[in-house]
C-alpha cells in the first residue's frame, strides 16, 4: 500500500542572536499504513523537531523548514506536502487527519476550560457533531483511555487532576477523530506501567482495526521492543541508523545505538545484590567502573510517618457543599533511615504524591503523624515550620513548572540561602558556585533563564535549589520521568553521589521499576492510597507477595520484541474509585510480616 507518509531530507533552522542553529538535517523516513515508526535518541536529538514539522506547529516555536518535502496522503486520497501547505488547509488536518500526543499535559490543555469543553470542541469542529452527541463520544473516549468516574472528570478542570489522568486525556483528545496518522511524543512518560500497557495496547488496537499509521518518539526501549515495526535512531539532529525492531535491538550496527541500548535499566538486573548501583551512562566507560563502595553507616531513622490520612473534599449542587471525599492517602506508615532512599511506586492516582506533599505538609493531612529527626512536623506552628523546612526539601516532576521563569537561575538557587538568613554577599555568591559545580552545571549558566535550558539541566537547576539550605530529607517526585535515558542516568546517579556525600534520604515517588530496582534501599507499593507491600528493595522484587505488586511488575515491558506481549482485548481490571461518601470509616491497615523487614497488606 501506499505510504501515508514521506519526509525527504527535511532540514529545520532555528533562528538565534548567534546566527541559525539546525535541529534536524537530512532527515528521511516513511510510514506505511498500519504501521508504527519508532524515533529515540537523546534529548536534543532532533526526535520532537521532526514530529512538530509535520504538524508544522516547529514555526510556532522559532524554527523553519528551509528544505526537504513532507508529504501525507490525506483522507480523500490527495498529496499534501505539509511543508508547503496553508495555515487554513493545517487548520483542517490538525487534530483531524493527524492527531499529536503531546508529552507534557499541563502544556497542551487548556487550564481555563473543563476537560468537557476540550475534548468536545475538535469533535464538533471536525467532525460536525452535535453537543449532546459530542458529550458521549468524550465520555466514550475517557473510558477508553481508563479514567475511572468519566462523568466527574469531564465536568473538572486540568489542575485537578493527576499528572498521569491529565496526560490519559490528552492521549483521548489525539484518538477522538480516529487520526490517519497519530503522532505520539513521549505519551507515556508521565504513567505507571500498568495504564502504559493499557494505552499501548489501545494505540495497537486502532492501528489494526483502523489501519492508523502511528510515528512513536520515546526514550523508553522497552516500550519501543513492544510498539515498533521499524525504527529511527537519531543523533544530533542526523538519522544515524534504522531498519527493523527486530535488527536494531539483535544486530544493530552503529555505536551509538549499541551504547543506548546498553543504558536502558532492565528490571531483574539488581537479583541477588544487596546495594544500589549507579546508572551506566552512554560512552563512560570510566563512570561505570567508577563504582563507590557504600560508606558504612549507623541505622538511624531519621523520617517516621505514622497512621498518615490525606482525605480532599468532593463538592456538589448549587451550593458547593461537600458531598464525599477522596480518600489519598489512608493510613500509611513507615520509617526511612538516613543516608538510604525509599521508593513509593504505584498506578496513577494511587496516593504517591499526596502523601509526599502530605509529610512536607505542603498539604494538610487530616490525621496521623510525621516526625523527622525526631521533631513532630504536625504540630509545628507557621513560624517552626518555616525554620523546619531548611531539612525537608522538593524536587517537583516538571522543572520548568518549578522554576521562575523570569528570574536568572543563580538568583533561584541563591533564594532559600537568602531566605532562611544562611549567608549573604560574597560568602552567598561563593555557596551557589559551589552549588552549581556540585550539580555539575558549567557556571556560564548562571545568568541564564530557565527556557535556555534542557530538561536534564533544569532538573539539576532543581536539584542545586533544593540541596541550597542544606536538607536531610529530599522528596523526588517523578523528578528523572521526563528524562531520556542518558540525562536521567546522569541526574539518578548525581542524586546517589550526594546521597554518599551529604547522608542525604531520599523519598523516591516514581513509576519507573527498573529505575527503583536500581537505586532504593527499600520499596513501598501503593494501591487506592494505602501501602499494601513494603520492605527491602531485595524482598519486593525478588518476592512479590501481594497480588497487586504482582500485577505491577508483570506490566512492565521488556526490552526485547521477541517478548512481546499482546492484549487485543484490553482484558484489565476495572479501576476501583477513592472517593467515599461523607462519615464513610475504612477499616485499619493490618500487615502480615513474611521475612525480616518486609510486610504485606493483610486481604
Amino acid at each position: 500500500m501506499k505510504d501515508i507518509v514521506s519526509v525527504d531530507h527535511l532540514r529545520v533552522e532555528f533562528a538565534t542572536d548567534s546566527g541559525p542553529v539546525v535541529g534536524v538535517e537530512d532527515v528521511s523516513f516513511t510510514i506505511a499504513p498500519g504501521e508504527t515508526l519508532c524515533v529515540v535518541g537523546e534529548s536534543g536529538s532532533g526526535k520532537s523537531v521532526t514530529s512538530l514539522s509535520l504538524m508544522r506547529l516547529v514555526e510556532f516555536g522559532g524554527g523553519t523548514i528551509t528544505a526537504g518535502t513532507l508529504n501525507f496522503i490525506r483522507a480523500d486520497g490527495s498529496t499534501l506536502n505539509v511543508a508547503a501547505a496553508t495555515p487554513e488547509v493545517m487548520g483542517q488536518v490538525r487534530g483531524n487527519e493527524i492527531g499529536m500526543i503531546f508529552q507534557e499535559p499541563m502544556t497542551a490543555l487548556n487550564p481555563v476550560f473543563t476537560i468537557e469543553r476540550q475534548l468536545t470542541d475538535g469533535l464538533m469542529l471536525h467532525k460536525g457533531l452535535d453537543q449532546a452527541a459530542a458529550t458521549a463520544r468524550a465520555l466514550e473516549l475517557l473510558r477508553s483511555v481508563r479514567i475511572p468516574e468519566p462523568e466527574r472528570r469531564l465536568k473538572q478542570y486540568p489542575h485537578e487532576l493527576s499528572g498521569g489522568m491529565r496526560q490519559r486525556v490528552v492521549i483521548a483528545m489525539a484518538m477522538a477523530c480516529e487520526p490517519k496518522l497519530l503522532i505520539a511524543d513521549e505519551p507515556t512518560t508521565a504513567l505507571d506501567v500498568t495504564i502504559q500497557a493499557e494505552i499501548l495496547a489501545l494505540i495497537n488496537r486502532l492501528k489494526r482495526d483502523t489501519g492508523m499509521a502511528v510515528l512513536f518518539i520515546t526514550h523508553d526501549m522497552a516500550v519501543v521492543a513492544q510498539m515498533a515495526d521499524r525504527v529511527v535512531v537519531m543523533y544530533r539532529g542526523r538519522i544515524v541508523e534504522t531498519g527493523t525492531v527486530q535488527q536494531i535491538f539483535e544486530a544493530p550496527r552503529e555505536d551509538y545505538t549499541k551504547a543506548l541500548l546498553a543504558a536502558v535499566p532492565k528490571l531483574g538486573e539488581m537479583k541477588g545484590k544487596s546495594a544500589p548501583e549507579r546508572m551506566r551512562l552512554i560512552g563512560d566507560e570510566a563512570a561505570r567502573a567508577a563504582q563507590a563502595a557504600p560508606k558504612a553507616r549507623k541505622r538511624e531513622v531519621l523520617l517516621d510517618v505514622r497512621n498518615l490520612t490525606t482525605r480532599f473534599p468532593v463538592k456538589g449542587g448549587i451550593l458547593r457543599r461537600t458531598v464525599a471525599q477522596v480518600h489519598a492517602v489512608e493510613d500509611v506508615s513507615f520509617t526511612l533511615n538516613v543516608g538510604e532512599t525509599l521508593a513509593l511506586v504505584g498506578e496513577s492516582g494511587c496516593g504517591k504524591s499526596s502523601c509526599g506533599r502530605s509529610i512536607l505538609r505542603l498539604i494538610e493531612p487530616t490525621s496521623g503523624e510525621v516526625w523527622i529527626g525526631g521533631r513532630d512536623i504536625g504540630n509545628l506552628n507557621r513560624h517552626h515550620l518555616r525554620k523546619a523546612r531548611a531539612d525537608m526539601q522538593m524536587v517537583f516532576q516538571d522543572p520548568f513548572a518549578s522554576l521562575n521563569p523570569y528570574r536568572r537561575l543563580k538568583d533561584q538557587v541563591a533564594e532559600p540561602i537568602q531566605n532562611f538568613n544562611l549567608a549573604s554577599g560574597a560568602e552567598l555568591e561563593a555557596r551557589v558556585l559551589q552549588l552549581f559545580d556540585r550539580v555539575r552545571l558549567p557556571r556560564e549558566f548562571l545568568n541564564r533563564y530557565p527556557h535556555e535550558l534542557s530538561g536534564g539541566q533544569r532538573q539539576r537547576v532543581a536539584i542545586a535549589r533544593a540541596l541550597a539550605v542544606n536538607p536531610k530529607l529530599i522528596v523526588a517526585d517523578e523528578a528523572v520521568s521526563a528524562l531520556d535515558v542518558s540525562v536521567q542516568a546522569q541526574v539518578l546517579n548525581l542524586m546517589m553521589e550526594l546521597q554518599e556525600d551529604l547522608g542525604l534520604s531520599y523519598l523516591l515517588i516514581s513509576h519507573d521499576m527498573a529505575v527503583v530496582e536500581r537505586v532504593a534501599h527499600q520499596v513501598g507499593v501503593m494501591y487506592l492510597g494505602r501501602i499494601v507491600e513494603i520492605g527491602p528493595r531485595a524482598a519486593v522484587f525478588d518476592n512479590p507477595s501481594h497480588p497487586y505488586t504482582k500485577s505491577l511488575l508483570s506490566a512492565v515491558p521488556i526490552a526485547d520484541p521477541s517478548k512481546r506481549r499482546f492484549a487485543d482485548d484490553l482484558s484489565f481490571k476495572p479501576i476501583t474509585s477513592p472517593i467515599f461518601p461523607l462519615g464513610h470509616q475504612p477499616a485499619p491497615s493490618v500487615y502480615d510480616q513474611i521475612a525480616p523487614g518486609h510486610f504485606v497488606l493483610r486481604a
